[in-house]
This record gives C-alpha cells, structure tokens and sequence, in this order.
C-alpha cells in the first residue's frame, strides 16, 4: 500500500464510523452498506473539507453546490437496488461520490452535470478509483441524455418544482426514479414508476433538503 489519498489509513476508521450512522437511521441493506465502505469519500471532495468528508451531512463542494447526505444517498441506492444490467442515468453528478456508488452497482452509468468544473473534477475522481463504466455529460439535467434512453433507473440529485416530462419520457418501461420535489427550502423524495403507459408518483420520504434543480424543466437559473 502507498500513501496516496485511496489508501490513506487516515480515514478508514472515520469511513466505518459513517457506516454505523447510516446504519442507525434505518439503512441497513449489506449490499449499501459495503458500497459505502468501498469508496473513499474524501477523494471525491476538495481537500480543505476532508475532515469532514465522513460526517452525515451535506458537505460544500464549490458553485454552490453540495455532495449530498451519505445516509439520503444510501436510502437512494437501498430503496431502488439497481442490478447489474440495468441502465441508469444520474441527474446532479456534484462530487461524483453517489456516481462512483452507482458505477458498482451496474454496468452502464450515464451522468448529467451542469456545472463543468465539477464534472471535470468528478471524471478525476472517477479515473483515480479506476471506474471505467461510467459517462458523463455537462448540460441540462432537466432534458436528461436522449442518446442513450431508455433508462431502467433515474436518480435525480437536486430538487425540482415539479417531476421533468423529459426524464419521465425517458424511463424505460418498468423504469423507476426518485426526484426531491418540492420549494427550494423544503422537498419530499417522490417515487416514480413507469409500467407500459400507466405513471404512478408516489413520496416515499419526506421533509428533505436538496440543492435546487436548474435548467429547462425545473427551477430557471438564478431565477426563483
């Protein structure tokens, strides 16, 4: 083992101290609870912020944005259990942490970032890790990616006014999101499900707090 910030022994204990948190607010799927103990956080977040980076709590990343809550990111991973031949598309890839989660989950994962510095500094930490399964796009997350559609999973990590008509449109059939929906100050997690021509929305959580979602669906930049 060498010295540089994958192995850094410094956080290894930290990591499963986190672990034990998510674990204490309910989430207690093996299979997450290894991913999170399988991906060093702190790589994906500036280094002036790495003695926080095992806190259960969303930690700045820059341009306003945020790496969100682990324990919010694990109900995500725990609630939709992606498997390995399923398609998903992530709206908001921030730091890249939840990414990097997802990339081990399945083998195709296609991410959306508006803000080019961070993807730029994602697709560092991703290439650090050695992930090789994921691409990433900067542009609107609110139309998603048409490439590649259909997608089995859509996980959204910003909040919107109201569910985007384009991801909905992009969910393959048996297709499943979560979207943080709601004010800028307040959102419930919505669950999305598309089976043939029947949507069903249904929240399955309440009371969170997400970066907003901007772009052409959603909440218009710098506007409110």
């Amino acid at each position: 083992m060498g010295s540089g910030p994958l192995d850094d022994t410094r956080f290894v204990g930290y990591r499963r101290k986190l672990i034990e948190d998510i674990r204490a607010r309910g989430i207690d799927d093996l299979e997450t609870l290894q991913y999170f103990d399988m991906v060093p956080r702190h790589t994906f977040l500036p280094e002036g912020v790495w003695p926080r980076a095992y806190e259960d709590a969303p930690i700045p990343i820059g341009f306003g944005q945020t790496a969100s809550q682990p324990s919010l990111q694990a109900y995500y991973l725990s609630f939709l259990s992606p498997k390995r031949h399923e398609k998903i598309l992530e709206i908001g890839t921030g730091s890249g942490f939840l990414t990097a989660l997802l990339a081990l989950t399945s083998d195709r994962v296609y991410s959306v970032e508006r803000v080019r510095e961070l993807s730029v500094r994602a697709r560092r930490a991703l290439d650090g890790m050695g992930v090789k399964n994921v691409a990433l796009l900067v542009g609107d997350g609110t139309i998603g990616w048409r490439k590649y559609q259909p997608f089995d999973v859509i996980v959204v990590s910003a909040a919107s006014p109201s569910i985007p008509s384009a991801l909905v449109d992009q969910l393959a059939d048996g297709g499943r999101m979560l979207i943080p929906v709601g004010s800028k100050e307040s959102q419930e997690l919505v669950h999305v499900q598309k089976t043939g021509f029947l949507i069903s929305e249904d929240i399955v959580k309440g009371a969170v707090s997400f970066v907003p979602l901007l772009g052409r669906f959603a909440w218009a930049d710098g506007g409110g």
